[in-house]
């Protein structure tokens, strides 16, 4: 049996929102369902999953912190942050672990300050527009990169 990834799901600002916001570019689905769903996809890939969401970007900076260490990898959802919080990209940095970048809508196909990410350099893979199917493919994506640096 393969290793068991320990991931951080972190979802940033108004992503507590989910189901309230424009279902056209978030889905229909609350943050606990869309929750349940990243769980179902992490047992499928044999990752254990927790979860972290805040509004308040001092909060978030102290979990990706926190990181190193606890999780082998994180999945992150920043919301709105990603297009300036540039505190978020020094602690990922500082967390030293693989990461992806997910966002349920198509940022390309948006409002031009969205295009913009500060986390993406520091990213294994940034997905966009995939809407919740955006999580699977992150997960995997991670676990691959996982394995690799492990060697297997």
């Amino acid at each position: 049996m393969s290793i068991r990834y320990r991931v951080e799901v972190l979802h940033g600002v108004n992503l507590d929102q989910l189901g309230k916001r424009d279902p056209a570019h978030y889905g229909g689905l609350d943050l606990p369902g869309l929750e349940r769903l990243i769980e179902g996809y992490g047992d499928e890939l044999n990752l254990a999953i927790s979860f972290f969401q805040s509004n308040h970007e001092g909060a978030y900076v102290e979990r990706l912190h926190r990181l190193g260490g606890a999780f082998d990898g994180a999945l992150l959802n920043p919301g709105a942050w990603t297009h300036y919080a540039w505190s978020l990209h020094d602690a990922l940095e500082v967390a030293g672990v693989p990461a992806v970048e997910v966002h349920l809508s198509d940022l390309a196909a948006r409002e031009p300050w969205r295009r913009q990410s500060v986390i993406a350099p520091l990213c294994i893979e940034t997905i966009s527009g995939r809407g919740v199917e955006g999580y699977r493919d992150g997960l995997a994506a991670l676990r691959q990169a996982l394995e690799t640096q492990a060697g297997g």
